[in-house]
């Protein structure tokens, strides 16, 4: 088994997907819309592997706080060390709230965080 794709709600899903396929390495598909429901959807690929499937809908609530019970964090393999801290440095040059700057964590791996759209935490890894 694996896991296909992770999926989340954006307030912005233009915005969105413009921010993963600057940072991220990723490409978006076409757009899904049912036009019955008013649900929109991109599914971005990842260059290594993996999808994430950006959602919007009429009647979403917002998600308050970057603690919450559910889905807390998404976690993107950049490639190497380098490329977490040059990575890190560009999304706070652009002004990204960095959570936690690049650090070895007590179980071995080598990220750092960052509050991304709608409070999402993104760990970069390396």
């Amino acid at each position: 088994m694996h896991l296909a794709h992770t999926a989340l709600f954006a307030s912005d899903l233009e915005r969105t997907r413009d921010f993963f396929t600057a940072y991220f390495d990723c490409a978006a598909g076409p757009l899904y819309h049912n036009k019955s429901t008013g649900f929109r959807s991109y599914f971005l690929t990842f260059s290594g592997g993996g999808w994430l499937e950006l959602m919007d809908m009429p009647g979403i609530a917002p998600a308050d706080g970057l603690r919450r019970r559910g889905l807390d964090h998404i976690a993107i393999d950049v490639g190497g060390r380098q490329q977490v801290d040059a990575l890190t440095t560009q999304l706070a040059d652009d002004g990204y709230e960095i959570l936690s700057p690049p650090r070895t964590t007590g179980d071995g791996y080598y990220e750092s965080c960052i509050a991304g759209l709608d409070g999402l935490r993104i760990e970069i890894t390396g």
